[in-house]
């Protein structure tokens, strides 16, 4: 096979590291992903005998991660041959190198169930010989244990087992950094890379990592520089990862929140209600695509219709595009009042302040899915006084399209005594 393969130098060591296990902090846009994935098909396809596991915490996550990171490099390698090559399948997802049967496949680890199923993989060709886990830091280090274990047993002496994990470090207290980064061990290669490492970013990703430097000098450390991050000043503390029901039935009520963006994301979020609790069931996050685009993405993904959808009030073009089509998108209302106390308002409303006298233990559970909320959650955070250090009572204005589809969701349940509600599906 005459192949050409594209690649950064920043990761020829780890590419050829026989090591147990390569921990690849970065960040956005460096590369890690595509490099891991490139260099899994070059190793699958050179080395008999070898398997390859994908996994995330949430199983599904990989159809837009890890399997199109794969698929896509195996189109770029091989170009309109790849079916040649390559037996690609999107039920179950998998991979299989036609000349030699190795094979690649994809799983979580979001509950006892998925866990369990880890233990009893087998190939028809070889031993599963190669993790790679993306976004590692979803995973807790329990989860982890269970897929280091898997890797075991006599292999040929040209042979090894190894872990590849990549990651954005959104935590300097997470358990990643004290195992593999505070710990030496000589079966350990840490990796730090950057965005000004890959030598294929285009003029207008650094021009957007140049504005998140001057709005966001916090979040540019871990997505620009991929350093650890600070948790000092992040708005919302009381959320969790949940594997949290599907089923609408299972909540008080069902809303919809909407922010609508272009070059930054487009962010829908189907939300539930229950016993003053928030659950996020499901996003949709999309960039440059019109709403033309993503109407039909919404049907596709069962966004239901007859529940209200809270949209940005500034958007009335969009709001009545969403209304033609049949949902019940309609503009919240900021009440005369500045976009900072309108922001604040709704912020304490999802901590569970209520009013001047009144706080509840109001929880926010997200399923593991919404994996887009789920970092801008970690890392959505107040502005900080660079002279004093302190932080403000202004959240800073970058990755916040989730947060603020969140923010105009819960308008029917923070202000249910409007005429928000009447007559409408959708608000308590």
């Amino acid at each position: 096979m005459n192949i050409a393969v594209k690649a950064n130098p920043c990761f020829r060591e780890v590419d050829r590291s026989q090591k147990r296990y390569i921990v690849m902090k970065g960040s956005a846009g460096s590369g890690k992903s595509v490099d891991t994935a490139q260099n899994y098909l070059l190793r699958l396809m050179q080395d008999k005998g070898r398997n390859l596991i994908c996994i995330r915490k949430s199983d599904i996550t990989n159809r837009d991660s890890t399997y199109a990171e794969l698929t896509g490099a195996a189109y770029r390698i091989f170009g309109d041959q790849v079916d040649r090559y390559w037996n690609i399948k999107q039920s179950p997802l998998s991979l299989t190198f036609r000349p030699n049967g190795n094979q690649i496949i994809f799983r979580g680890v979001n509950d006892e169930k998925q866990r369990e199923k880890l233990k009893s993989i087998t190939f028809q060709r070889g031993k599963l010989t190669d993790v790679w886990i993306e976004e590692a830091t979803e995973i807790t280090q329990a989860d982890f244990e269970i897929i280091d274990d898997r890797l075991r047993g006599e292999l040929p002496p040209d042979q090894f087992y190894q872990i590849r994990m990549t990651f954005n470090p959104v935590n300097k207290n997470h358990w990643i950094k004290k195992v593999f980064f505070d710990t030496p061990d000589s079966n350990v290669l840490t990796h730090h890379s950057t965005y000004l490492d890959n030598r294929f970013i285009d003029a207008a990703y650094h021009a957007r990592m140049a504005r998140r430097k001057e709005v966001d000098p916090e979040g540019y450390q871990i997505y620009g520089l991929g350093n650890w991050g600070e948790v000092g000043g992040l708005i919302l503390h009381n959320w969790a990862v949940e594997n949290i029901s599907q089923n609408l039935d299972d909540y008080d009520d069902i809303a919809i929140g909407q922010d609508f963006g272009f070059n930054h994301a487009n962010a829908i979020l189907l939300l539930g209600m229950k016993d003053d609790n928030i659950y996020i069931l499901q996003e949709i996050y999309v960039f440059e695509k019109e709403t033309a685009e993503i109407i039909p993405l919404a049907i596709k993904d069962g966004i239901p219709i007859k529940r209200t959808m809270w949209c940005d009030s500034a958007e009335p073009d969009r709001i009545k595009a969403w209304k033609t089509a049949g949902f019940r998108a309609r503009a919240v209302s900021k009440e005369h009042t500045t976009e900072k106390k309108y922001q604040s308002a709704q912020i304490d409303w999802l901590k569970g302040i209520v009013s001047k006298d009144k706080v509840i233990h109001r929880m926010i559970y997200v399923h593991p899915s919404c994996t887009n909320t789920i970092k801008e959650l970690q890392q959505w955070k107040w502005k900080k006084d660079e002279r004093t250090g302190e932080y403000l009572d202004e959240p800073v204005p970058y990755m916040d399209d989730a947060m603020a589809a969140l923010r105009y969701g819960v308008e029917g349940w923070r202000k249910p005594k409007t005429s928000y509600n009447s007559g409408l599906t959708g608000g308590i």
